[in-house]
């Protein structure tokens, strides 16, 4: 690779053995993929939860925490991905004993090196939304492909360590969705049934994620006619990263990149896709349980925005949870604090649930925390949750909001309707 000069002072270790290390891994993912070079960004997003860290990153993180300050502080702004604890509700969801502890240690060496302690998912609606152009090193799939589609920002899944480096060194090997010939348009979906909730988008994303078969590939939506907002839009993405490790899409008419489908395809748009209510219909109907009971609702995996808030305690105003039904909302840690102040918080804990923050569901310990609690068929908003799910010991099915809230009312889930 060509390494501006720079960036061979950090490979020979003039700038500090945490930059020398980073650069060196850095160097050989460019070589794997046939970067010629490096690209400087601008934002890091790290996911850094105890379980994604595990025991041997924390003692890399500490490791780099403890070298001289110029040497580990990050080089440009870098955020962190939801956590795996809420320290306020840890021993109440019996998380394993030692969750807790693992989560300090992760925060305090973060912190030392100059992160960011965000805690969010959706970063990209919390903290600072990228813009057309823009190179990112983002880790989270969710946030990712919602930074190449919705902004038209440029980030690779910059998975686990991945971002890490690139906070320590400001760059990331020039390769896949930072180039303009990877981000072209490679496979045609039109649209027949036009999605009604967030939870539909979701299903969507998870219909067309099966059909992708390489991370190179990047579908095209076409026959949108209502703009979808930003919510729409987060679980859409989110679903088809999960379900196709897809980290880009363009939606006609919608995403900045795609005025026109002259303008994501090169000419041959291939053999269409067509995507009708039968096959979100037939997306749902692929979640099966034991019967309708419902141990817990889950509406996380994107984390809540305050507007999403706004809907769960419209939703669920003056009703109690069903006996031996639990619910959990998780969002940011400053949309926490906005709900608080705006008794939000207030009116959904009022009917047993729990709102936590900073942290996702599947992140905390899932199967552990299942285990414990006995929980076993799960009802989410989140058909991302949904997909992850199935292999933590669950039996996940997915529904709209309103449905979700039902289930933790009743207990049991409703048979939804056709489209």
């Amino acid at each position: 690779m060509q390494l501006t000069d720079d960036e061979k002072r950090m490979h020979e270790g003039a700038r500090g053995e945490p930059r020398r290390l980073a650069i060196e891994q850095q160097i050989a993912v460019g070589r794997f993929f046939d970067a010629v070079d490096f690209v400087p960004v601008t934002q890091a997003h790290l996911m850094a939860d105890g379980e994604a860290v595990g025991e041997a990153g924390v003692a890399v993180l500490e490791k780099i925490a403890a070298a001289p300050p110029a040497d580990r502080q990050v080089l440009i702004p870098t955020v962190t991905d939801p956590r795996g604890v809420d320290v306020a509700a840890c021993a109440r969801l019996r998380q394993p004993d030692f969750a807790e502890g693992r989560e300090r240690r992760i925060v305090d060496a973060l912190e030392a090196i100059g992160c960011l302690m965000t805690n969010t998912c959706i970063n990209y609606q919390t903290v600072a939304p990228p813009v057309l152009g823009e190179h990112l090193a983002f880790g989270d799939t969710g946030s990712s492909i919602y930074a190449n589609s919705v902004c038209g920002a440029r980030t690779n899944f910059e998975g686990g360590v991945a971002a890490l480096w690139a906070a320590l060194t400001g760059r990331v090997p020039r390769y896949g969705m930072h180039l303009a010939e990877h981000r072209r348009g490679t496979d045609l979906f039109h649209i027949d049934h036009v999605p009604a909730t967030p939870a539909d988008w979701g299903a969507l994303g998870g219909v067309i994620g099966r059909r992708m078969g390489s991370y190179w590939q990047v579908p095209v939506l076409a026959g949108i006619e209502a703009t979808p907002g930003p919510t729409a839009l987060k679980f859409f993405g989110a679903a088809l990263a999960s379900y196709g490790s897809t980290p880009m899409f363009h939606m006609v008419g919608v995403t900045p990149e795609a005025p026109s489908l002259a303008a994501v395809f090169d000419g041959d748009e291939g053999s269409a896709h067509e995507i009708s209510a039968a096959d979100i219909d037939a997306f749902y109907e692929g979640f099966v349980a034991d019967d309708d009971h419902v141990d817990i609702v889950v509406l996380s995996a994107p984390q809540l925005n305050l507007y999403e808030l706004q809907e769960v305690a419209a939703a669920i105003d003056g009703k109690e949870l069903c006996a031996g039904t639990s619910m959990m909302v998780t969002t940011p840690p400053e949309v926490a604090r906005a709900a608080e102040r705006m008794g939000l918080t207030a009116r959904i804990e009022a009917s047993g649930a729990q709102v936590l923050e900073g942290v996702c569901f599947y992140q905390m310990y899932a199967r552990e925390m299942g285990e414990a609690n006995g929980w076993r068929q799960i009802v989410t908003s989140s058909a991302k949750l949904a997909n992850i799910l199935g292999g933590y010991g669950y039996q996940p099915r997915l529904a709209s909001l309103e449905q979700c809230v039902d289930a933790a009312v009743t207990g049991r889930l409703a048979a939804r309707q056709a489209s």
